[in-house]
């Protein structure tokens, strides 16, 4: 175990008294998963106990490297680990609560599922493994029964027991996962780099979502592997083309024409009705660099804690009762707005002006109360943002710079004329790189005016090879104003 990530104790009532633990979600060959409530905040987690007198030499490097593989990782699609407490005769493993079993029982119980439902399930699945592979991190050990839901059906990625981290010009060769769902090359004991083994679970566990069954399976081991080593399989008839082609493509036997994560995500049928949210990669970057959210540690501190000192421990990685809070609350608010943002469908958008660069008008739908408006340009990146932020500094909106090509901005109807440099009347000044939070930055004896300041970001994402597409998306604020200064940015950009 990696003693500086974990808190280390030598009583078990000790260790675990910020919980109170429940029933027996599961026993593994390691030990218990009990559910458990974390006591401040009353939120759920499952805490796996593993005795450490019944864990060989073996099996305590298979812990270690789920243990240290899990860290790596914050993903929607993948389960979270909070923290881990050690003590003279247990490890106890506390990370993320799933409420609705394994996706394996869910295929039990309905059978095959509807083309969406299944596509729905493989769109959250390839994009955590894409995190995996990201980090180097190959699971291989992927199906249905390593794969949890929650009660809105959402993936999360569970069980890194058999991962392993990959090395560049290094290759793997351990026989391990379950064997209908292994790839070729992992039964018949060849070398593999890693991303191509999971892939191949992943073709299993989408062709067992969309018929209901296995696509490889015998009743003897020796028939099972040959099926797989020949790529034998049947499609039944309801299957349409495009579910078709994609399996076909995936389930390949050579592992250097099977197909590439980046690949999948480029096929037809995998892109209809894709979240926003997970249309690229870049859902690891924005869910892993999760900045700090005052208003969360604002809700610690009223827990008893010091807010600098939560700061502190945050800013520096350090894992205690105080981050543990804060973590908790910050994934359970997380989870409500990526409730909201699964819905958000990448579908053809309404074009509102035929002139370069294109523009578009999508409205959300009326559950999320919130619009979200766009164009798409042909230029460099840098040459796009340095033209939008040129147009935003005219319409004097206020911007702070997230990341080279994302920026919260905020404009102020009322006082748009004031002089650039100037936000409000009073003795403080929001400048560009000033934080955005009128909550806590304007002076009370404006809030009147506050009322129709709009809160809005933009974000530059690359829509294909040639074109890029950015974003406008309202925070906070009156719609019809944020419409009303987006008419007048698009009034600029065709100007």
């Amino acid at each position: 175990m990696d003693g500086s990530a974990a808190r280390a104790s030598s009583s078990p009532s000790s260790s675990l008294s910020n919980y109170r633990v429940g029933k027996t979600l599961g026993i593994g060959a390691f030990g218990k998963v009990k559910l458990a409530l974390h006591i401040l905040t009353g939120i759920k987690v499952a805490i796996k106990i593993l005795d450490r007198q019944s864990i060989n030499v073996s099996e305590a490097e298979k812990v270690r490297r789920e243990i240290n593989n899990l860290r790596l990782f914050s993903h929607p699609h993948i389960v979270r680990l909070y923290e881990v407490i050690e003590t003279r005769h247990k490890i106890y493993v506390v990370m993320e609560y799933m409420n609705a079993g394994e996706l394996f029982d869910y295929i039990t119980e309905n059978g095959r599922l509807k083309e969406d439902e299944a596509r729905h399930f493989f769109q959250q699945i390839i994009s955590g493994v894409e995190c995996c592979h990201l980090h180097m991190v190959v699971h291989r050990d992927l199906k249905p029964e390593n794969l949890l839901l929650d009660l809105k059906r959402n993936i999360k990625i569970a069980d890194f027991g058999l991962s392993n981290i990959m090395r560049d010009g290094h290759f793997l060769r351990t026989n391990c996962g379950s064997p209908n769902y292994a790839a070729p090359e992992v039964i018949s004991k060849k070398l593999y780099a890693g991303p191509e083994v999971d892939i191949w679970s992943c073709g299993v566990i989408l062709y067992a979502l969309l018929c209901g069954r296995l696509p490889f399976d015998d009743d003897n081991l020796p028939g099972l592997c040959a099926k797989i080593n020949n790529g034998v399989y049947t499609f039944p008839n309801h299957l349409s083309h495009g579910a078709r082609d994609l399996i076909s493509r995936i389930l390949i036997v050579d592992p250097i024409t099977r197909l590439s994560i980046p690949e999948i995500r480029q096929h037809p049928w995998f892109q209809l009705h894709i979240p926003r949210y997970l249309v690229t990669h870049s859902v690891t970057a924005t869910y892993g660099t999760r900045k700090i959210e005052e208003d969360v540690v604002l809700e610690v501190a009223k827990m008893g804690f010091d807010v600098h000192k939560v700061i502190e421990s945050l800013q520096n990685g350090m894992q205690n009762e105080a981050t543990l809070t804060y973590y908790l609350l910050s994934d359970k608010r997380f989870s409500v707005h990526h409730n909201c943002l699964k819905n958000e469908l990448v579908e053809p958008l309404i074009k509102a002006h035929d002139d370069h660069p294109e523009v578009y008008l999508r409205p959300l739908s009326a559950d999320q109360r919130k619009w979200a408006l766009g164009f798409q340009s042909q230029a460099s990146p840098r040459e796009t943002m340095t033209d939008v932020l040129k147009i935003l500094h005219k319409l004097n909106v206020r911007w702070k710079e997230i990341g080279h090509y994302n920026m919260k901005c905020l404009w102020l109807p009322l006082l748009s004329s004031r002089p650039n440099d100037t936000l409000y009347d009073g003795p403080t000044q929001l400048n560009y790189n000033d934080d955005l939070d009128l909550s806590i930055s304007c002076p009370s004896r404006v809030g009147v005016r506050l009322q129709n300041a709009v809160r809005f970001e933009i974000q530059l994402y690359k829509a294909s090879e040639e074109s890029y597409l950015l974003d406008l998306q309202m925070i906070h604020g009156p719609p019809f104003l944020f419409l009303e200064i987006c008419a007048a940015f698009f009034a600029s950009v065709v100007a």
